[in-house]
């Protein structure tokens, strides 16, 4: 089942009784990978008071993983607040990190809650997103001679080639979009391949 995913980096910025709030949007595959682009943000912005963060990791109807932070501020008025967002949108492998420069006014839980999703929802009005199509792994298992032809029908399946190992025969892993599977599984029938689906 494939899903939007951000197509590249969003940025938008609100301002609430003088304090601001810089969001920015990011794909990311992983909570690590996701961990290491929020350092990024924090090196960027040193002398801001709050980073708060939430994310969305695989099909957004049944993610997988989802984590939110905030950063300092007062429990539940940060990472939840831009993790409804995120759920309410429908798009998959996101993160959203909200830079707060705090103004000097304090806004109290309810205003908070409400900056930070007024926030993640203005980055999301501007982030560019592309479908997620999802891969399936397979291995085959073919002759020197094959490798060139198994190569290039991956290839034309729009997959990648992960892995090759070199013994008696060729054991190649390749990186294909799930709807190309069944034709390359007729082409290599046809070929004499062997090959598994990796689960």
């Amino acid at each position: 089942m494939s899903y939007p995913v951000p197509a590249e980096q969003a940025v938008a910025e609100i301002e609430i009784k003088k304090s601001r709030f810089i969001a920015y949007a990011h794909g990311i595959d992983s909570r690590e990978q996701g961990m290491k682009w929020l350092d990024e943000l924090k090196a960027q912005y040193p002398d801001a008071r709050h980073h708060c963060w939430a994310y969305l990791l695989g099909n957004p109807q049944c993610a997988a993983n989802a984590g939110m932070g905030d950063d300092g501020e007062p429990s539940g008025t940060a990472g939840k607040p831009i993790l409804n967002v995120l759920q309410h949108k429908g798009i998959g492998d996101i993160m959203i990190v909200v830079v707060r420069y705090f103004g000097g006014i304090k806004l109290g839980a309810g205003g908070l809650t409400r900056a930070y999703g007024q926030a993640a929802q203005a980055v999301m009005e501007v982030l560019p997103t592309e479908q997620q199509i999802p891969m399936q792994i397979i291995s085959v298992l073919c002759d020197f001679a094959q490798e060139q032809q198994v190569r290039y029908l991956c290839q034309q399946g729009e997959g990648i080639v992960d892995a090759v190992d070199y013994a008696q025969q060729v054991t190649m892993l390749l990186q294909l979009p799930e709807e190309n599977i069944a034709e390359l599984q007729a082409q290599l029938n046809a070929m004499g391949c062997e090959y598994s689906i990796e689960e």
